[in-house]
């Protein structure tokens, strides 16, 4: 992925200016934004492409607009891109829309070229602004769905989602995606079962990479009961307890105490050691790791265990360090690919439930 070379200087929202009609719009997790935009910027400058980049502070809201105001490509799909929750290229901006009918402007203006969706997604950027107004955008998602279909404007078997996403009580941006290349969630945050009984909050962590980066067809196929894992730095068992529940053979290396409810599943193996250090007997088939280290050395780590043969595939986060997050994540993306020494099919993502990391699956190819 090109890293770009340009610093991240936003444009504030309310900075006035004529908003130009041709922009890619991403919603991140907040406090986010810059690094959101860096990757913006670097798919854009892969495309032979100058954009300029729009965000305030702790939006969870990027714009990157096309410096010489002709459209752009479509969006980036969120498979190319780490920090992006969602990613969709902009229709219109409705600004002073009327509390009593939001509905007939936003149709009003769509573009009679774009289209036809297959479906409507209305949401609000995960921001403290934004969580207010989650009310208004399910409100508006049945009138403006509706709206659309009498209009002729949905089609069952379109290939694009119509995003609207809600940045104010009179501000609506309205944007386009693929089906394929954009989340189906709003904002781009899964919607997974409470796991009640986990022993940490980090098990949601495991959860949620396991159901969004990989496919159902992978899950059925590289998570089969009885297939073996090792955790490193597993105490107190959020990710040993996810593990056990998909019915693998874990053997949990750390030398703090694991929960009893971990234990209590029959297929855990608890090692009192240090995770940089031990190594399995045989080959396992997952290695997981959750362990708070700096990126580089952890990114070496499971590159050292792949090229070794000690795993077949892994799952880790790496920690962020507070400044150069994007710069330092794609570093230890190249370091893992170096240090393995074989070809993976690399995956990266910010998911809902990380915080100051990212989430890493390596895949043997």
């Amino acid at each position: 992925m090109p890293s770009g070379s340009s610093t991240f200087h936003p444009v504030p929202f309310d900075a006035a200016s004529q908003y130009p009609s041709a922009a890619w719009l991403a919603l991140c997790r907040p406090g986010f934004e810059a690094e959101c935009g860096q990757e913006l910027l670097a798919r854009a400058q892969a495309l032979g492409r100058a954009v300029y980049l729009r965000a305030r502070p702790a939006s969870g809201v990027v714009e990157a607009v096309a410096s010489d105001g002709q459209p752009l490509p479509p969006a980036p799909a969120l498979r190319e891109l780490i920090f992006a929750r969602q990613c969709a290229g902009l229709l219109a901006r409705c600004e002073g829309l009327a509390a009593g009918d939001r509905v007939a402007p936003l149709l009003a203006a769509l573009p009679p070229d774009a289209g036809p969706w297959r479906e409507l997604l209305v949401e609000a950027p995960d921001s403290e602004d934004g969580r207010a107004l989650a009310p208004l955008a399910r409100a508006l998602a049945g009138p403006l769905r509706q709206a659309l279909d009498r209009a002729g404007r949905l089609n069952p078997a379109a290939g694009l989602r119509l995003h609207a996403w809600t940045l104010a009580g009179d501000r609506v941006w309205l944007a386009q995606a693929s089906l394929a290349d954009s989340s189906g969630q709003p904002g781009g945050i899964p919607r997974l079962r409470r796991l009640a009984g986990a022993p940490s909050r980090s098990a949601a962590k495991l959860d949620e990479a396991l159901a969004v980066m990989l496919i159902p067809a992978e899950r059925e196929r590289l998570l089969r009961p009885g297939m073996s894992a090792v955790d490193l730095g597993a105490a107190p068992g959020g990710w040993t307890w996810v593990l056990a529940r998909a019915h693998l053979r874990v053997t949990a290396i750390d030398n703090g105490p694991l929960a009893p409810q971990v234990l209590d599943t029959g297929v855990v193996d608890h090692v009192r050691a240090d995770g940089f250090r031990w190594r399995p007997a045989r080959p396992v088939d997952w290695l997981v790791c959750d362990m708070v280290e700096q990126p580089g050395r952890v990114a070496d780590l499971i590159g050292r265990w792949l090229t070794d043969g000690d795993c077949r595939h892994a799952l880790f986060n790496l920690k962020l360090p507070m400044k150069k997050r994007h710069a330092e994540t794609l570093a230890c993306l190249a370091r893992l690919r170096e240090s393995a020494g074989i070809a993976l099919e690399v995956r990266c993502r910010q998911l809902y439930h990380d915080r100051e990391e990212v989430t890493v699956v390596a895949l043997r190819v």
